[in-house]
Protein backbone atom coordinates (compact mmCIF):
# COMPACT_ATOMS: atom_id res chain seq x y z
CA UNK A 1 0.00 0.00 0.00
CA UNK A 2 1.19 3.49 -1.04
CA UNK A 3 1.49 6.03 1.36
CA UNK A 4 3.16 8.48 -0.90
CA UNK A 5 5.34 8.47 -3.04
CA UNK A 6 8.22 7.70 -1.21
CA UNK A 7 6.71 5.91 1.83
CA UNK A 8 4.79 2.30 1.75
CA UNK A 9 3.36 -0.39 4.02
CA UNK A 10 4.22 -3.43 4.64
CA UNK A 11 3.00 -4.91 7.22
CA UNK A 12 0.23 -7.91 7.57
CA UNK A 13 -3.18 -8.84 8.63
CA UNK A 14 -3.57 -11.65 11.23
CA UNK A 15 -7.03 -13.52 10.65
CA UNK A 16 -5.98 -16.24 12.78
CA UNK A 17 -5.67 -14.58 15.92
CA UNK A 18 -8.59 -15.05 18.24
CA UNK A 19 -7.82 -13.26 21.81
CA UNK A 20 -4.64 -10.51 21.56
CA UNK A 21 -2.64 -10.62 24.30
CA UNK A 22 -4.15 -13.39 25.60
CA UNK A 23 -7.52 -11.63 26.39
CA UNK A 24 -8.85 -9.16 24.26
CA UNK A 25 -11.83 -10.56 21.58
CA UNK A 26 -10.65 -9.65 18.07
CA UNK A 27 -13.55 -10.71 15.68
CA UNK A 28 -12.36 -8.66 12.55
CA UNK A 29 -8.38 -10.04 13.44
CA UNK A 30 -5.50 -7.73 14.51
CA UNK A 31 -3.08 -5.49 11.61
CA UNK A 32 0.50 -5.42 12.66
CA UNK A 33 2.09 -2.12 10.71
CA UNK A 34 4.94 -1.36 9.47
CA UNK A 35 6.29 0.92 6.82
CA UNK A 36 9.43 1.44 4.66
CA UNK A 37 10.65 4.72 3.46
CA UNK A 38 12.51 5.44 0.18
CA UNK A 39 15.14 7.72 -0.02
CA UNK A 40 18.74 7.96 -0.86
CA UNK A 41 18.45 6.20 2.94
CA UNK A 42 16.24 3.76 2.82
CA UNK A 43 14.33 3.45 6.84
CA UNK A 44 12.05 0.53 8.00
CA UNK A 45 9.81 1.25 10.50
CA UNK A 46 9.17 -1.45 13.27
CA UNK A 47 8.92 -4.97 12.25
CA UNK A 48 5.38 -7.37 12.89
CA UNK A 49 4.33 -10.72 14.86
CA UNK A 50 6.71 -13.78 14.77
CA UNK A 51 3.79 -15.39 13.28
CA UNK A 52 4.30 -13.56 9.96
CA UNK A 53 7.83 -12.73 10.22
CA UNK A 54 8.28 -14.39 6.67
CA UNK A 55 5.55 -12.42 4.81
CA UNK A 56 7.00 -9.30 6.01
CA UNK A 57 10.16 -10.07 4.93
CA UNK A 58 9.18 -10.84 1.52
CA UNK A 59 6.87 -7.75 1.63
CA UNK A 60 10.21 -5.19 2.40
CA UNK A 61 11.59 -7.19 -0.39
CA UNK A 62 9.41 -6.41 -2.69
CA UNK A 63 9.28 -2.79 -1.40
CA UNK A 64 13.22 -2.00 -1.88
CA UNK A 65 13.01 -3.59 -5.27
CA UNK A 66 16.58 -4.99 -4.37
CA UNK A 67 17.89 -2.11 -2.32
CA UNK A 68 19.01 -2.58 0.55
CA UNK A 69 17.80 -0.62 3.78
CA UNK A 70 19.83 1.44 5.75
CA UNK A 71 17.99 1.94 9.37
CA UNK A 72 15.73 -0.15 11.18
CA UNK A 73 13.98 2.02 13.34
CA UNK A 74 12.12 0.84 16.63
CA UNK A 75 9.53 2.56 18.45
CA UNK A 76 7.79 -0.35 20.55
CA UNK A 77 9.28 -3.33 21.68
CA UNK A 78 5.91 -5.85 22.43
CA UNK A 79 6.61 -9.15 20.05
CA UNK A 80 4.10 -7.89 18.01
CA UNK A 81 5.83 -5.27 16.72
CA UNK A 82 9.62 -6.38 17.54
CA UNK A 83 9.81 -10.21 16.35
CA UNK A 84 11.26 -9.41 13.26
CA UNK A 85 14.65 -7.25 14.54
CA UNK A 86 17.11 -10.27 14.19
CA UNK A 87 15.75 -11.70 11.08
CA UNK A 88 16.27 -8.31 9.93
CA UNK A 89 19.86 -7.56 11.36
CA UNK A 90 20.47 -10.97 9.73
CA UNK A 91 19.17 -10.05 6.24
CA UNK A 92 20.85 -6.89 6.25
CA UNK A 93 23.99 -6.94 8.14
CA UNK A 94 25.19 -3.27 7.34
CA UNK A 95 21.61 -1.13 8.81
CA UNK A 96 21.72 0.47 11.66
CA UNK A 97 19.36 -0.30 14.49
CA UNK A 98 17.51 2.93 15.65
CA UNK A 99 15.73 3.15 19.32
CA UNK A 100 15.83 4.65 22.51
CA UNK A 101 18.22 2.97 25.07
CA UNK A 102 15.66 1.29 27.06
CA UNK A 103 15.01 -0.25 24.09
CA UNK A 104 18.39 -2.00 23.47
CA UNK A 105 18.23 -2.98 27.09
CA UNK A 106 14.89 -4.56 26.10
CA UNK A 107 16.50 -6.31 22.61
CA UNK A 108 19.05 -7.72 24.57
CA UNK A 109 16.20 -9.86 27.27
CA UNK A 110 14.50 -10.64 24.30
CA UNK A 111 17.08 -11.66 21.49
CA UNK A 112 20.48 -11.94 24.15
CA UNK A 113 22.14 -9.18 21.53
CA UNK A 114 21.95 -5.68 22.18
CA UNK A 115 23.11 -4.63 18.60
CA UNK A 116 26.27 -2.17 19.95
CA UNK A 117 28.22 -2.31 16.54
CA UNK A 118 25.08 -0.88 15.17
CA UNK A 119 23.12 1.08 16.31
CA UNK A 120 21.61 4.60 17.00
CA UNK A 121 20.56 6.03 20.03
CA UNK A 122 17.89 8.00 19.31
CA UNK A 123 17.25 10.82 22.21
CA UNK A 124 14.48 13.47 22.62
CA UNK A 125 14.63 15.80 19.16
CA UNK A 126 17.18 13.60 17.85
CA UNK A 127 16.85 14.26 13.56
CA UNK A 128 17.93 11.44 11.10
CA UNK A 129 18.27 12.72 7.83
CA UNK A 130 17.61 10.41 5.05
CA UNK A 131 17.78 12.86 1.62
CA UNK A 132 14.74 14.27 1.00
CA UNK A 133 12.90 13.11 4.07
CA UNK A 134 14.19 13.32 7.55
CA UNK A 135 13.03 12.13 10.91
CA UNK A 136 12.69 13.72 13.89
CA UNK A 137 12.44 11.21 17.55
CA UNK A 138 10.10 12.03 20.15
CA UNK A 139 10.43 10.71 23.57
CA UNK A 140 7.00 8.49 24.32
CA UNK A 141 7.53 6.56 27.71
CA UNK A 142 4.54 4.59 29.56
CA UNK A 143 2.76 5.30 26.13
CA UNK A 144 2.25 2.50 26.70
CA UNK A 145 5.40 0.78 27.43
CA UNK A 146 8.96 2.81 28.87
CA UNK A 147 11.06 2.40 25.67
CA UNK A 148 8.55 4.02 23.44
CA UNK A 149 8.85 6.63 21.10
CA UNK A 150 7.15 8.39 17.81
CA UNK A 151 8.52 9.33 14.69
CA UNK A 152 7.73 12.69 12.76
CA UNK A 153 8.57 12.53 9.06
CA UNK A 154 9.59 16.82 8.74
CA UNK A 155 8.84 16.82 4.89
CA UNK A 156 5.33 14.79 3.93
CA UNK A 157 4.64 15.65 7.80
CA UNK A 158 3.51 12.29 8.78
CA UNK A 159 3.83 11.17 12.43
CA UNK A 160 4.35 7.19 12.77
CA UNK A 161 2.97 6.62 15.95
CA UNK A 162 4.20 3.79 17.72
CA UNK A 163 0.48 2.05 19.85
CA UNK A 164 -0.71 5.68 19.88
CA UNK A 165 -3.77 5.72 17.72
CA UNK A 166 -4.50 2.16 17.15
CA UNK A 167 -7.48 -0.33 16.88
CA UNK A 168 -8.17 -3.81 17.10
CA UNK A 169 -9.18 -5.31 13.66
CA UNK A 170 -7.40 -6.19 10.49
CA UNK A 171 -6.88 -3.76 7.46
CA UNK A 172 -9.52 -5.50 5.65
CA UNK A 173 -12.01 -4.98 8.29
CA UNK A 174 -14.93 -2.49 7.16
CA UNK A 175 -15.98 -1.40 10.80
CA UNK A 176 -16.10 2.04 12.75
CA UNK A 177 -12.71 3.40 13.80
CA UNK A 178 -14.03 4.98 17.24
CA UNK A 179 -15.33 1.44 18.42
CA UNK A 180 -12.34 -0.40 18.05
CA UNK A 181 -10.03 2.39 19.01
CA UNK A 182 -11.85 3.05 22.09
CA UNK A 183 -11.95 -0.34 23.50
CA UNK A 184 -8.03 -1.01 22.29
CA UNK A 185 -6.75 2.49 23.75
CA UNK A 186 -9.25 1.91 27.45
CA UNK A 187 -8.01 -1.65 27.86
CA UNK A 188 -4.39 -1.53 26.53
CA UNK A 189 -3.69 2.18 27.14
CA UNK A 190 -5.92 3.42 29.17
CA UNK A 191 -3.56 3.54 32.52
CA UNK A 192 -1.37 5.94 31.08
CA UNK A 193 -3.20 8.73 30.33
CA UNK A 194 -0.83 11.12 31.57
CA UNK A 195 2.14 10.27 29.76
CA UNK A 196 -0.28 10.02 26.66
CA UNK A 197 -1.53 14.29 27.07
CA UNK A 198 2.24 14.80 27.47
CA UNK A 199 2.49 12.71 24.11
CA UNK A 200 -0.38 14.90 22.51
CA UNK A 201 1.18 18.35 23.79
CA UNK A 202 4.48 17.36 21.81
CA UNK A 203 2.10 16.00 18.48
CA UNK A 204 0.20 20.06 18.87
CA UNK A 205 3.78 21.70 18.04
CA UNK A 206 3.83 19.32 15.00
CA UNK A 207 1.88 20.14 11.98
CA UNK A 208 0.79 16.59 10.92
CA UNK A 209 -1.07 15.53 7.62
CA UNK A 210 -1.35 11.80 8.29
CA UNK A 211 -0.52 9.45 11.30
CA UNK A 212 0.68 5.86 10.65
CA UNK A 213 -0.16 3.70 13.77
CA UNK A 214 1.60 0.19 14.52
CA UNK A 215 -2.02 -1.30 14.52
CA UNK A 216 -5.45 0.25 12.36
CA UNK A 217 -5.60 1.98 9.55
CA UNK A 218 -3.26 5.13 8.46
CA UNK A 219 -5.40 8.24 9.60
CA UNK A 220 -5.07 11.03 6.81
CA UNK A 221 -8.64 12.95 7.34
CA UNK A 222 -10.17 14.79 9.75
CA UNK A 223 -7.36 14.21 12.36
CA UNK A 224 -8.36 16.67 14.61
CA UNK A 225 -11.40 14.09 15.32
CA UNK A 226 -8.85 11.52 16.60
CA UNK A 227 -7.07 13.64 17.86
CA UNK A 228 -10.01 15.35 20.34
CA UNK A 229 -10.79 11.48 21.04
CA UNK A 230 -7.17 10.81 22.40
CA UNK A 231 -7.21 13.71 24.37
CA UNK A 232 -10.96 13.26 25.78
CA UNK A 233 -9.87 9.33 26.67
CA UNK A 234 -6.54 10.50 28.23
CA UNK A 235 -7.99 13.36 30.44
CA UNK A 236 -10.52 10.76 31.54
CA UNK A 237 -13.36 12.95 31.00
CA UNK A 238 -17.01 11.64 29.89
CA UNK A 239 -17.43 11.27 25.88
CA UNK A 240 -20.97 11.31 26.08
CA UNK A 241 -23.68 12.46 28.67
CA UNK A 242 -25.46 8.86 29.52
CA UNK A 243 -25.91 5.94 32.05
CA UNK A 244 -24.30 2.65 31.83
CA UNK A 245 -25.72 0.19 34.27
CA UNK A 246 -23.24 -2.77 35.10
CA UNK A 247 -24.56 -5.40 36.78
CA UNK A 248 -24.75 -9.14 38.20
CA UNK A 249 -27.46 -11.27 39.48
CA UNK A 250 -27.87 -15.14 40.60
CA UNK A 251 -31.33 -15.63 40.98
CA UNK A 252 -32.70 -12.96 38.92
CA UNK A 253 -34.06 -10.32 41.21
CA UNK A 254 -30.94 -7.69 40.84
CA UNK A 255 -31.62 -8.31 37.15
CA UNK A 256 -35.40 -7.62 37.63
CA UNK A 257 -34.36 -4.04 39.39
CA UNK A 258 -32.06 -3.15 36.74
CA UNK A 259 -34.72 -3.40 34.26
CA UNK A 260 -36.87 -1.61 35.66
CA UNK A 261 -34.33 1.11 36.43
CA UNK A 262 -33.33 1.10 32.96
CA UNK A 263 -37.21 1.96 32.17
CA UNK A 264 -37.23 4.51 33.80
CA UNK A 265 -34.39 6.18 32.50
CA UNK A 266 -35.83 5.85 29.13
CA UNK A 267 -39.18 7.22 30.45
CA UNK A 268 -37.39 10.26 31.72
CA UNK A 269 -35.69 10.70 28.35
CA UNK A 270 -31.63 9.62 29.58
CA UNK A 271 -30.04 10.32 26.09
CA UNK A 272 -28.46 7.22 26.41
CA UNK A 273 -28.46 3.97 28.33
CA UNK A 274 -26.56 0.92 28.38
CA UNK A 275 -26.56 -2.44 30.22
CA UNK A 276 -23.93 -4.98 30.53
CA UNK A 277 -24.52 -8.35 32.42
CA UNK A 278 -21.16 -8.72 33.51
CA UNK A 279 -21.27 -12.28 33.63
CA UNK A 280 -22.06 -12.42 29.82
CA UNK A 281 -20.83 -9.78 28.21
CA UNK A 282 -17.52 -9.24 26.81
CA UNK A 283 -15.73 -7.87 29.64
CA UNK A 284 -13.16 -5.36 27.58
CA UNK A 285 -16.57 -3.94 26.16
CA UNK A 286 -18.02 -3.25 29.52
CA UNK A 287 -15.24 -1.02 30.86
CA UNK A 288 -15.61 0.66 27.37
CA UNK A 289 -18.81 1.14 28.01
CA UNK A 290 -17.54 2.86 31.94
CA UNK A 291 -15.24 5.28 30.50
CA UNK A 292 -17.10 6.26 27.65
CA UNK A 293 -20.55 7.79 29.51
CA UNK A 294 -20.79 9.93 32.09
CA UNK A 295 -23.05 7.65 34.30
CA UNK A 296 -22.26 4.27 35.97
CA UNK A 297 -25.01 2.19 38.37
CA UNK A 298 -23.07 -0.42 39.77
CA UNK A 299 -25.96 -3.43 40.84
CA UNK A 300 -24.85 -6.73 42.37
CA UNK A 301 -26.06 -9.08 45.06
CA UNK A 302 -23.54 -10.14 47.89
CA UNK A 303 -21.70 -13.03 47.68
CA UNK A 304 -19.44 -14.38 50.40
CA UNK A 305 -19.77 -11.57 52.53
CA UNK A 306 -18.16 -10.11 49.50
CA UNK A 307 -19.39 -9.26 45.58
CA UNK A 308 -20.09 -11.60 43.25
CA UNK A 309 -17.02 -12.33 41.02
CA UNK A 310 -17.53 -10.51 38.12
CA UNK A 311 -18.18 -7.39 39.51
CA UNK A 312 -15.16 -7.47 41.61
CA UNK A 313 -13.60 -7.96 38.31
CA UNK A 314 -15.24 -5.20 36.61
CA UNK A 315 -13.74 -3.06 39.49
CA UNK A 316 -10.63 -4.02 39.40
CA UNK A 317 -10.65 -3.05 36.07
CA UNK A 318 -11.64 0.04 36.31
CA UNK A 319 -9.39 0.79 39.21
CA UNK A 320 -6.39 -0.49 37.30
CA UNK A 321 -7.42 2.40 34.34
CA UNK A 322 -8.00 5.37 37.18
CA UNK A 323 -11.68 4.86 36.65
CA UNK A 324 -12.53 9.15 37.63
CA UNK A 325 -14.78 12.60 36.80
CA UNK A 326 -17.78 10.06 36.73
CA UNK A 327 -21.37 10.03 38.85
CA UNK A 328 -21.67 6.51 40.03
CA UNK A 329 -24.91 4.55 41.69
CA UNK A 330 -25.06 1.64 44.10
CA UNK A 331 -27.62 -0.79 43.93
CA UNK A 332 -27.28 -3.99 45.65
CA UNK A 333 -29.24 -7.10 47.06
CA UNK A 334 -28.45 -9.55 49.83
CA UNK A 335 -30.66 -12.13 51.69
CA UNK A 336 -29.15 -11.81 55.00
CA UNK A 337 -26.28 -9.73 55.33
CA UNK A 338 -26.24 -6.93 52.00
CA UNK A 339 -22.51 -5.67 52.39
CA UNK A 340 -22.46 -5.36 48.34
CA UNK A 341 -22.72 -1.41 48.48
CA UNK A 342 -20.44 -0.87 50.78
CA UNK A 343 -17.84 -3.26 49.24
CA UNK A 344 -18.37 -1.38 45.94
CA UNK A 345 -17.61 2.01 47.05
CA UNK A 346 -15.04 0.82 48.81
CA UNK A 347 -13.29 0.07 45.97
CA UNK A 348 -13.86 2.63 44.02
CA UNK A 349 -12.67 5.33 47.17
CA UNK A 350 -9.56 6.07 45.95
CA UNK A 351 -10.48 6.93 42.74
CA UNK A 352 -10.49 10.67 41.97
CA UNK A 353 -13.38 12.81 41.33
CA UNK A 354 -16.61 10.62 41.64
CA UNK A 355 -19.91 12.10 42.72
CA UNK A 356 -21.57 8.90 44.62
CA UNK A 357 -25.48 9.22 43.89
CA UNK A 358 -27.33 10.38 46.86
CA UNK A 359 -30.11 7.51 46.23
CA UNK A 360 -28.92 4.51 47.58
CA UNK A 361 -30.95 0.92 46.85
CA UNK A 362 -31.33 -1.79 48.78
CA UNK A 363 -33.02 -4.76 47.97
CA UNK A 364 -33.36 -7.90 50.88
CA UNK A 365 -33.94 -10.93 48.52
CA UNK A 366 -36.73 -9.11 45.93
CA UNK A 367 -38.11 -6.35 45.01
CA UNK A 368 -40.64 -4.39 46.85
CA UNK A 369 -43.11 -1.29 46.04
CA UNK A 370 -39.78 0.40 48.36
CA UNK A 371 -37.38 -1.09 46.21
CA UNK A 372 -39.35 0.48 43.02
CA UNK A 373 -39.71 3.65 44.34
CA UNK A 374 -36.24 3.95 45.22
CA UNK A 375 -35.04 3.05 41.64
CA UNK A 376 -37.81 5.81 40.28
CA UNK A 377 -35.83 8.02 42.18
CA UNK A 378 -32.44 6.95 41.32
CA UNK A 379 -33.52 6.87 37.96
CA UNK A 380 -34.76 10.96 38.30
CA UNK A 381 -31.51 11.43 39.96
CA UNK A 382 -29.33 10.52 37.66
CA UNK A 383 -31.07 12.42 34.90
CA UNK A 384 -30.96 15.19 36.66
CA UNK A 385 -27.63 15.75 37.01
Amino acid sequence: MKITNDIFYIGVNDRAIDLFEGQYVVPEGMAYNSYVILDEKIAVMDTVDAAFVDEWMENLRQALGGKTPDYLVVHHMEPDHSSGITRFAEAFPEAVIVATRQAFVMMQNFFGVDFSSRRLVAEEGTRLPLGAHTLQFLLAPMVHWPEVMVTFEETEKILFSADAFGKFGALDAEEDWACEARRYYIGIVGKYGSPVQKLLKKVSALDVSAICPLHGPVLRENLGYYIGLYDTWSSYRPEEEGVMIAYTSVYGNTKKAVLLLEEELHALGCPKVVVNDLARCDMAEAVEDAFRYSKLVLATTTYNGDIFPFMRVFLDHLKERNFQQRTVALVENGSWAPTAARVMKGMLEKSENLTFAETQVKIVSALTDENRAALAALAKELCEK
